[in-house]
């Protein structure tokens, strides 16, 4: 997904996994490949239009890889790839610091 020009490196970050969505859809994955099903109910709140879009986003920025098992009926499976990894130590961070603030940024 070329073509911008970023002002930074957060710039480039939040435009590539930025938003709720696609935040907590990397959350998830790092435990361990989902089924479609399964990132649906976990991610509560998201709709399938949207999922199905924020995972094609993040396809296209490499950091989902979409496997389909070839079986009847199909089944496909979402993880992280390599590239998409490197971003857990990030991820990790802020939901650490999300815990400790919960209560201040709720109240």
């Amino acid at each position: 997904m070329g073509g911008r020009t970023y002002i930074c490196g957060l710039d480039a970050a939040m435009h590539a996994m930025g938003g709720k969505w696609k935040a907590l859809i990397l959350w998830w994955l790092q435990e361990r490949p989902l089924r479609f099903g399964e990132l649906r109910r976990t991610v509560e709140g998201i709709s399938e239009r949207v999922l199905i879009l924020q995972l094609r986003e993040l396809e296209a920025h490499g950091l989902v890889h979409r496997h389909v098992h070839e079986q009847v009926p199909p089944r496909v499976e979402y993880s992280l790839t390599d590239f998409g990894r490197s971003l857990v130590p990030a991820l990790n961070a802020l939901g650490a610091w999300g815990e400790e603030n919960m209560d201040r940024l709720q109240g």
